[in-house]
């Protein structure tokens, strides 16, 4: 199954879209999860799920952090990108996960100069037609919230979106922070942490941010996992439409994806769906 867009409700959505449109575009903004979403799931042909991934294949930091982060990213991503397993046993494996790997990044020496490596090495691209979409956004002022489990958190995706130029004002990141000590080295991570299966727990309206969209009652959901759902956990909200991107296991994860998505774009497809919907909108 390659690319397709896949309307679930046709008449549901076109309700909710003249809803949006007729509320105006002041009320309204964007909230995006930011790996596999903003992000393409593939790049050459090479899955790349994740910033953080380029520090394993890349084979940086110490010499055994390679070998141990693959072993991880082999146990836990299949139950991550398994829509069919059971939320509460796929939450404390994420949970586990996290806590694992970010011990491993401080055990392994990661240092600020490593993001800028990664952020280098081309090996993760903003998905064809996102730098128009970041670039609408930011001209029309609307807040596009990113929330994003990344193990490398806020630093790593301020510093990808700056070489991009498309760091802009209305950008607002809500990730995990790493702390650093006076050489630049990571020595943990505020807590609490980030991962694929709490962000519900972590809802924008614990940050000071909200005071930006709390009025801004009708919602765009960007997001490629059904967690990325509680991105919107807490926020009172008129209207919202939510767009899942579905890269991999396509056939497996389709029906429940359709269950709990207004529209899902299959096979790492393009942004330009996006794009013409906020055309449409406004």
């Amino acid at each position: 199954m390659g690319d397709e867009i896949v309307i679930v409700n046709h008449d549901k959505l076109e309700i909710t879209k003249q809803a949006i449109s007729n509320a105006g575009i002041a009320n309204f903004h964007v909230v995006a999860d930011f790996d596999r979403t903003l992000t393409k799931a593939f790049v050459g042909g090479i899955q790349t799920p994740s910033l953080i991934s380029v520090l394993r294949t890349e084979k940086m930091l110490t010499p055994d952090y390679s070998a141990k982060a693959q072993k991880l990213f082999e146990k836990y991503h299949a139950i991550e990108t398994d829509a069919n397993y059971p939320d509460d046993k796929k939450l404390l494996a994420m949970h586990e996960w996290w806590q694992k790997h970010m011990q491993l990044l401080t055990d392994s020496k990661l240092n600020k100069n490593d993001l800028t490596t990664v952020v280098n090495t081309g090996k993760v691209e903003l998905r064809d037609g996102c730098c128009e979409l970041i670039k609408w956004l930011d001209v029309h002022s609307v807040p596009l919230m990113i929330f994003s489990s990344s193990g490398l958190g806020v630093d790593m995706i301020a510093l990808f979106l700056k070489k991009c130029r498309h760091l802009f004002g209305n950008v607002h990141i809500i990730s995990n922070i790493i702390k650093w000590n006076k050489d630049g080295y990571a020595t943990g991570f505020q807590e609490p942490i980030i991962h694929g299966m709490n962000k519900g727990e972590h809802a924008l309206e614990k940050y000071p941010v909200f005071k930006l969209i709390k009025n801004r009652k009708n919602i765009l959901l960007l997001g490629d996992n059904l967690s990325d759902l509680g991105m919107v956990a807490g926020i009172k909200y008129d209207n919202i439409i939510k767009i899942g991107f579905l890269n991999i296991n396509v056939e497996k994860n389709l029906e429940v994806f359709k269950q709990n998505f207004d529209i899902v774009i299959t096979g790492d497809g393009k942004m330009d769906y996006v794009n013409q919907l906020l055309e449409e909108l406004f």
